[in-house]
């Protein structure tokens, strides 16, 4: 039961949408202390990263004129297009900080998955861009930590 918690904090990090948001609150309800929890979600979270930046766009590139999943597949790649080209019309030189506050502000539809596609798509360079989803994975684990325990704590207290 013991490694149970470690394994699916891991594993719920390693997924999109979900990713280190959901795996800290998770693995400290199931015991993991909240320090191994972020430590364990940061390393989750992270893996995916070299495999998104260089493949994803190449999957999707490859799909965009396949007969099922044509039409997805290149909506996807204009919208992340259109998407990259404001926020680097927004951000000019500050592209580092954008990617790493749009990782690291734990909203919808943000994170180190979609983070690191939209620098794919942008052409931005890797060392940059996992860099600054790395400092923003960091950022979204201090924000998300700060909640849950601030949860865990106020749950226990309406309990007793």
């Amino acid at each position: 039961m013991f490694m149970k918690g470690y394994i699916v904090t891991f594993l719920v990090s390693m997924v999109p949408i979900i990713e280190l948001r959901g795996a800290i609150p998770i693995g400290v309800t199931m015991g993991v202390t909240w320090w191994h929890a972020v430590i364990i979600s940061m390393i989750g979270n992270m893996i995916p990263v070299p495999f998104i930046f260089f493949f994803a766009r190449k999957v999707l590139e490859w799909g965009a004129d396949k007969p099922v999943i044509g039409k997805f597949f290149t909506w996807c790649l204009e919208k992340g297009h259109k998407g990259g080209e404001k926020l680097q019309a927004k951000a000019g030189r500050g592209m580092f900080w954008a990617l790493l506050l749009f990782v690291g502000i734990p909203l919808p539809g943000t994170g180190a998955w979609t983070g690191t596609l939209a620098a794919s798509l942008l052409d931005l360079d890797f060392k940059k861009t996992t860099i600054a989803v790395l400092c923003g994975v960091a950022l979204a684990a201090v924000i998300i930590t700060v909640l849950t325990l601030c949860g865990v704590t106020a749950f226990t207290a309406v309990k007793q």
